[in-house]
Parts: structure tokens; sequence; C-alpha cells
């Protein structure tokens, strides 16, 4: 099956944070971070089953190069993005993060930065 992609209005600030640190330790570093970020979520619509949950129906979808992960739900019939996380930080911190943030039909966007 096939999904809509949505992303909650938090991934922005999330990938805003590892853009930037990335781009000020090398030029051009930080592009290659969204590229990473945006060819992982391009993704998730036709095969986001594949992956498995790792917090109740969270799932997780790891970037390539980088040591980040992005973390969603299916909610049918959309994949909503709830957060994009650094995989160094305390998975208690990440869950925290993740149930605090809520799912409303006003808020989604379809891509951060876009």
């Amino acid at each position: 099956m096939k999904y809509n992609l949505r992303f909650l209005p938090e991934v922005e600030e999330d990938l805003f944070v590892g853009y930037s640190w990335y781009e000020e330790k090398i030029s051009g570093l930080g592009e290659k971070f969204l590229q990473m970020f945006y060819d992982c979520t391009k993704d998730l619509p036709g095969n986001a089953l594949i992956y498995k949950k790792v917090y109740g129906d969270f799932r997780r979808c790891f970037l390539r190069r980088f040591p980040y992960a992005v973390y969603f739900q299916i909610e049918e019939p959309q994949v909503v993005v709830f957060g994009l996380f650094h995989c160094a930080r305390d998975p208690r911190s990440i869950r925290l993060k993740l149930t605090g943030r809520e799912i409303s039909n006003e808020i989604f966007q379809k891509e951060p930065w876009n």
C-alpha cells in the first residue's frame, strides 16, 4: 500500500538543528544531511511497513551517512513523521519528545522547508 507522507511542524526544527550543526562544521555538509533526510523520507510512503516498531506504534528509519533516525507512525492513509533525532541521544528523551508531539489535521506539512 502507498501512503500519503506528512510531517509534524516540529520536524522542521529538528531538521534545521541538524542542518545547522553540519553546515557549521563543513560548508555543504548540511546540504548532504538534508539530501539524506529527503532520501529516507521519500521511501516511507511505499515501504513504511518494512520498518519495525520501536516505541509503541512509532517506527524508525535511519539516515544513511549520518547518525540520525526519522521516527514515524502509520495513521491510515498517511505516514506521519514525528521527529528526527540524533542516535546518541538518550532513548528515554526521544520517547518523551515523541509522545509529547500530537497529530492535528490543521498542522500537517507536506515537506519541511518546501
